[in-house]
């Protein structure tokens, strides 16, 4: 069976609500060994959908989070928790957040909370610089947790997982200038019409950060985060280049709606609120192994 129909076998599938059975058995092979092998845990991640109920687990594999050795697991895990509440109770004691307030409102305080407690792991903690005025990468890690916040419900593990992911974005922020370019070669091919009328808006300006933010963060906070771990996995995976090509096919999904648009704040106005409604594009649903890797022209 050659890679589209399985690609296809695999969408149907999951479309009609039925687990592949190999591609569990092999994951929970994988999981079960006495010392993992990260390389095909992230063959995993970039070939399938992870499942929900072993996505915290693997990710945190993945991440350097947890150990590959099965038998460190529990000791680590606890170690991480510990950190965790020692963090947790240091912002409390300097009066950074207040318990009350993570008691009557978790969801809404716990994003801000957890950024206080990176500044303080982070050294960049000092007296009223948490309610200071955001740097960008301040922002792009509050995106994160956020999402985060959304798809995981354990709030130890969601701290560490962000700032592993976190980590990942370090990488997407170096490589920004290329990315763009590499994004205006595919979109100039896909679509030339759509491309000259985001280039008229200024997206691919030096002096535009908008595109820069949403391939940064992974698109957190843009997309619903139903669609966002399908994306996530292959980030995990090792396929930090996935955003190009996810940007390409969102903006082409609603393109007639985008060239309506008269400026980039109405393009990201409009993005935002659609983000609920915008299904994983089809064509990235089918090509679950990711064929942008030799579909992208590469730029020097």
């Amino acid at each position: 069976m050659n890679a589209d129909e399985r690609n296809f076998r695999s969408s149907y599938y999951e479309k009609c609500l039925i687990n592949s059975v190999e591609e569990n058995k092999s994951l929970n092979k994988l999981l079960e060994d006495d010392i993992r092998n990260l390389n095909k845990l992230k063959q995993f991640c970039m070939n399938y959908t992870v499942p929900n109920v072993h996505r915290n687990y693997l990710w945190s594999l993945v991440m350097g989070i947890l150990p590959l050795h099965k038998s460190s697991t529990d000791y680590i895990r606890d170690q991480r928790r510990e950190v965790y509440e020692d963090l947790l109770r240091a912002v409390s004691v300097l009066r950074c957040v207040q318990k009350k307030e993570l008691v009557e409102h978790p969801k809404k305080k716990l994003g801000h909370t957890m950024h206080t407690m990176w500044l303080l792991e982070t050294n960049r903690l000092w007296q009223g610089n948490a309610n200071a005025t955001l740097q960008a990468d301040d922002t792009h890690f509050i995106e994160i947790v956020r999402a985060l916040l959304q798809i995981f419900t354990n709030d130890v593990e969601t701290y560490w997982i962000a700032k592993g992911f976190y980590n990942y974005t370090r990488e997407l922020k170096r490589e920004c200038p290329k990315l763009k370019e590499q994004t205006q070669i595919l979109l100039k091919r896909e679509d030339l019409s759509l491309f000259n009328r985001l280039e008229q808006l200024g997206l691919f300006e030096s002096s535009s950060v908008l595109l820069d933010n949403w391939y940064i963060t992974c698109f957190a906070g843009v997309i619903c985060e139903t669609v966002l771990v399908k994306i996530w996995d292959k980030v995990c995976g090792g396929s930090r280049k996935i955003v190009v090509f996810l940007f390409v096919e969102l903006v082409k999904d609603i393109r007639y709606l985008i060239l309506k648009q008269n400026s980039l704040a109405e393009v990201k106005k409009l993005i935002e609120t659609v983000r609920q409604s915008i299904p994983l594009p089809y064509r990235l649903q089918l090509n679950v192994d990711f064929p942008f890797r030799w579909r992208i022209p590469m730029v020097s």
